[in-house]
């Protein structure tokens, strides 16, 4: 069977941790990058005797990331006991919810959301091998400061079929929950994780297959790459007469290889019971609406105003929509231009912008050195036929590269385009068309493949500053 005869079935865990003061269940300062162990307390260190408080801002930021996603809040939700050993739980379980979560079934584009809900973090544990032994054997060092961060986790439904659909999808995600305020979703610090569960079926079959679980993978490039080995994986285990085991997976990005981590766990294995030391989450009706209020403008609802308000295509849109980084360029850019039009702005930012700091292998297109009204001033140049867009092309590269003022560039370099106004570009034409007579006289006879060797001519003579469209129009003209 080729690939196209399976069916690939996917559903995301993310872990997203919020940007609170303190812990979820204690006072203890939240601070990435400090040293080991410097934030901690009898509660999250997991001390007999010591009771949970829930910290009411990650409640709240619970309740507006489950409104952001169209989840219904539940009028009563509650805290259990997730029970299960390891060195980074010092209490032997993790406070969590299970059956009765905060949030309930919601969506965002074409992905269901299951549910939302509220827990606090582990601790942060790290392998000490051959290379760093101590007292002549490999160690492994538990770091307590990020045990007890609050976790909101949004488990979808196995919506997505691919790799590249999950990494859209989650790349949206990040935008929208970035909009809201309430974590600055950074990958690279853990403040974003993500686990995938794939199974593959049979094209249009319905029972789904056993599923995998691919752990904490930390990068949008990995995650897609992880989740295209496994299914890779998967089919060649079927197609070869072999079975799929539920096991839970590690991706190594370097190698492409997928190493067995254990056996993958099922709910009752973590023998779940409500928490005794806290009582039921129950938000008001006024709470709820207040939180609705105070969402912004979110990157779905951003997409269709660009696309129904300021005419961008689809693709624009969304790609501005979905990065706020790049969104907020445009905006300040598009304030600024006074001859171009929105569509022009975005495409001069999501075409050359983009391709120009993508061949500089910067980060971000925001990172360059071109600023938003300079890149408005190009568009408005272009737009006025002050300069053509191959000169244009050229300077946003070098406002990338250097910054300035295009304006003040095109005037003291003399790349203004020419024109028909001053007579130069009607001088250049009949030049072509002196020089190249047997070109001239296949345009006559309606030969128009030969017009490209007349207008090459007259970019040559013009140093490409002349406008193609412009010459084009005049050497109909002149040979009718």
């Amino acid at each position: 069977m080729s690939a196209g005869a399976w069916e690939p079935v996917i559903g995301l865990e993310i872990h997203v941790q919020l940007q609170t003061r303190t812990k979820m269940f204690c006072s203890c300062e939240l601070e990435f990058g400090a040293d080991p162990n410097v934030h901690t307390c009898p509660v999250c260190l997991g001390h007999p005797g010591t009771l949970p408080v829930p910290n009411r801002q990650a409640i709240d930021y619970g309740i507006q990331v489950g409104l952001a996603l169209g989840c219904e809040i539940a009028p009563r939700s509650i805290f259990h006991r997730k029970n299960y050993f390891y060195p980074d739980l010092p209490k032997g379980y993790q406070i969590s919810q299970f059956d009765i979560p905060l949030c309930g079934e919601g969506s965002l584009g074409d992905v269901r959301v299951h549910r939302v809900h509220l827990e606090e973090d582990a601790a942060k544990l790290s392998h000490v091998g051959e290379s760093g032994r101590i007292h002549g054997s490999g160690a492994s060092l538990v770091d307590f400061n990020r045990g007890g961060t609050p976790l909101a986790e949004i488990v979808t439904e196995p919506d997505i079929s691919s790799g590249a659909q999950a990494r859209e999808w989650l790349q949206l995600l990040r935008t929208t929950i970035r909009q809201l305020g309430v974590s600055d979703v950074n990958m690279d610090e853990g403040s974003l994780r993500c686990d995938a569960n794939i199974s593959v079926r049979p094209a249009g079959a319905t029972e789904l297959g056993t599923k995998t679980e691919l752990k904490n993978m930390n990068s949008f490039r990995f995650i897609e790459k992880g989740i295209a080995a496994e299914i890779e994986r998967q089919i060649g285990l079927l197609e070869g007469g072999g079975t799929v085991e539920q096991e839970t997976l590690h991706f190594d990005p370097a190698s492409g290889s997928l190493t067995s981590l254990r056996s993958k766990e099922e709910s009752h294995d973590y023998r779940y019971f409500p928490e005794p030391d806290l009582v039921p989450l129950a938000p008001t009706e006024a709470e709820i609406e207040s939180a609705r209020a105070a969402l912004p403008e979110l990157p779905a609802a951003k997409r269709d105003r660009y696309a129904t308000e300021l005419g961008l295509s689809d693709e624009n849109a969304g790609q501005l929509a979905f990065d706020a980084e790049l969104g907020a360029f445009f905006e300040s850019a598009l304030g600024r231009a006074q001859e171009a039009d929105a569509a022009a702005v975005a495409n001069w930012v999501t075409g050359e912008l983009v391709r120009v700091s993508r061949e500089a292998e910067l980060e971000h297109p925001t990172d360059g050195e071109a600023e938003p009204g300079a890149v408005a001033k190009l568009a408005d140049l272009v737009a006025a036929k002050t300069i053509n867009r191959k000169t244009g092309r050229e300077l946003i590269a070098r406002l990338v590269r250097e910054g300035g003022d295009p304006e003040a560039i095109v005037e003291a370099e003399g790349l203004g385009a020419v024109s028909g106004d001053d007579g130069a570009l009607e001088a250049a034409v009949d030049a072509a068309i002196d020089a190249d007579p047997d070109a001239a006289d296949k345009v006559r006879a309606g030969e128009m493949k030969a017009i490209g060797a007349l207008i090459g001519h007259v970019m040559r003579e013009t140093q490409g500053r002349a406008d193609g469209g412009e010459v084009t129009k005049l050497i109909r003209q002149k040979l009718g």
